[in-house]
C-alpha cells in the first residue's frame, strides 16, 4: 500500500477526529496512516509502527512536562507512577474514545466483526500513532494542542487511578477489617461490536457500588473508585 494510494476509509470520521484534537493535516497520507489498522495495512505496516512508536514518546515527553510544571514539589519517585497513569494503554483508549477514533480506524471485516472499533489496543495504538502523525504533520506545538483535549483537563483525576482502584480498594478494606472486595457481573448490553458491561463491587458493612465501562475491568475499576471516592479515601474531581 502506498503513499499515493493510501486513502481514508471514513473521511467524514477523520474530518471529525481533526476537530477534536484541534489539527488539519497538510498531509492527509500521515492521518490516513495513523488511521489504519494492521489487518489491512501491507507494505505500510512498518509506517504504521513508527508512527504509533514516535507518539509513545511524544506522549510521554508531553505527559511529563505537563507533572513536571503542575506539580513543582514532587519527587522523581512520585512522578514516575503518575507518569505511567497517564501514557498507559488504558488511558490512550479512553482519549481515542474522546477522539472517536473507533469510528474513523480503517480495518478488516473480521476485525470489526470482533469488536475491534471498541478495543483498548486497537484504540490505544491508534491513539498513539495518531499523536505521532501529528507532531510530524504540525510539530510538537500540534501534538500539545491535541493533549490538552483530553490529559491536561483531566490530569488530576487520571492520576487517582495510579495506584489501581481495585487494588487500592482491597488493600484498604483489609485494613479496615472489611474482609476483600467481591465482584459480580450485572449486565451486558449494547451492541456486539461495542458492548457495555455493568458491575457491582461488595464490600463488607459497605453499601455496594456499579458501575459501567466497555470491558469488564473498566467497570470493575470505576466500582471500586467509586467506593473510596464515597468513603474519602480518594478525591472526588466531578
Amino acid at each position: 500500500m502506498s503513499t499515493d494510494t493510501l486513502r481514508l476509509a471514513h473521511p467524514d470520521a477523520a474530518a471529525a477526529v481533526e476537530a477534536a484534537v484541534g489539527h488539519r493535516f497538510d498531509d492527509r497520507s500521515l492521518l490516513a496512516r495513523a488511521l489504519t489498522h494492521a489487518s489491512v495495512s501491507q507494505d505500510g505496516l512498518k509506517d504504521l509502527e513508527r508512527l504509533e512508536f514516535l507518539g509513545d514518546r511524544v506522549l510521554g515527553l508531553l505527559a511529563a512536562d505537563l507533572l513536571w510544571r503542575r506539580f513543582p514539589d514532587m519527587a522523581e519517585g512520585e512522578l514516575a507512577p503518575r507518569l505511567n497513569a497517564l501514557v498507559r494503554r488504558e488511558t490512550c483508549a479512553d482519549a481515542a474514545r474522546h477522539w472517536k477514533l473507533g469510528e474513523a480506524v480503517r480495518m478488516s471485516a473480521g476485525e470489526e466483526r470482533t469488536g475491534g472499533r471498541n478495543k483498548d489496543a486497537i484504540l490505544g495504538d491508534a491513539c498513539e500513532s495518531l499523536l505521532g502523525a501529528i507532531y510530524i504533520d504540525g510539530g510538537l506545538g500540534a501534538a500539545k494542542t491535541a493533549f490538552e483535549t483530553y490529559w491536561t483537563p483531566r490530569v488530576e483525576e487520571l492520576i487517582d487511578d495510579h495506584a489501581d482502584a481495585k487494588t487500592a480498594l482491597q488493600e484498604w478494606a483489609q485494613e479496615k477489617g472489611l474482609g476483600t472486595p467481591s465482584y459480580r457481573d450485572i449486565d451486558r448490553d449494547g451492541p456486539d461490536h461495542a458492548p457495555i458491561f455493568t458491575v457491582a463491587v461488595v464490600v463488607q458493612g459497605l453499601e455496594s457500588a456499579e458501575a459501567r465501562g466497555p470491558n469488564k475491568r473498566s467497570a470493575q475499576m470505576q466500582a471500586a473508585r467509586s467506593i473510596l471516592v464515597r468513603e474519602g479515601v480518594w478525591p472526588s474531581h466531578d
